[in-house]
């Protein structure tokens, strides 16, 4: 078993940071105290808390990408939408969505970062309208007929929904997004 560097750990308590309290609502401090490190430390890994927010952007991008990816092209769009949506069923009720989080924080944000979050929401976005066109063809999922608009729209619902379960402690909110797009099987015999 390997023990996570400083700089893991700089980045893992980073995240955890940035999904409870924002980019704004925490310091290379807290990180200090978290980590048992001197602030000095952090500064080596990390010269500027932007480094460390575009770091921090790039490996939770990443790690969310590859479980996305990891959901098999070939099964029925009804059921890679449940697989995507169980992705979202693990978060913590005290935590949203790193990206979605910064969102909000977005003014405060540099270039780079903003640019970083835009590639986020985009993969995210581009992924749910390829499954929502999948199911409207096959006839799983409710569609408006423009595939990118399903996408922002189903990617925006499922953010606000990890908000919503945070702020109400009620998980079975993410369910409810799932369940709102999901058509009956037709109970005609074909």
């Amino acid at each position: 078993m390997t023990t996570a560097t400083t700089r893991d750990q700089l980045l893992d308590h980073a995240q955890a940071l940035i999904m409870q309290r924002g980019y704004n609502g925490f310091s290379y401090r807290d990180l200090a105290e978290r980590v048992g490190v001197k602030t000095a430390s952090i500064h080596y890994y990390f010269p500027c808390k932007d480094d460390l927010l575009i770091e921090a952007i790039e490996a939770y991008a990443a790690h969310a990408s590859a479980k996305v990816q990891a959901i098999d092209a070939a099964l029925p769009a009804r059921e890679r939408l449940d697989r995507y949506a169980a992705l979202f069923r693990d978060t913590p009720c005290d935590r949203v969505c790193l990206c979605g989080m910064l969102a909000a924080d977005f003014a405060s944000l540099s270039e780079r970062a903003r640019q970083s979050l835009q590639a986020f929401f985009r993969m995210h976005e581009t992924w749910l309208a390829k499954v929502m066109a999948d199911g409207a063809r096959e006839g799983t999922l409710r569609s408006s007929g423009d595939p990118q608009a399903d996408g922002r729209w189903l990617f925006a619902t499922f953010q606000g929904a990890l908000m919503g379960s945070r702020l109400f402690q009620d998980p079975a909110r993410l369910r409810d997004v799932v369940a709102a797009v999901q058509r009956e099987p037709d109970p005609t015999p074909a």
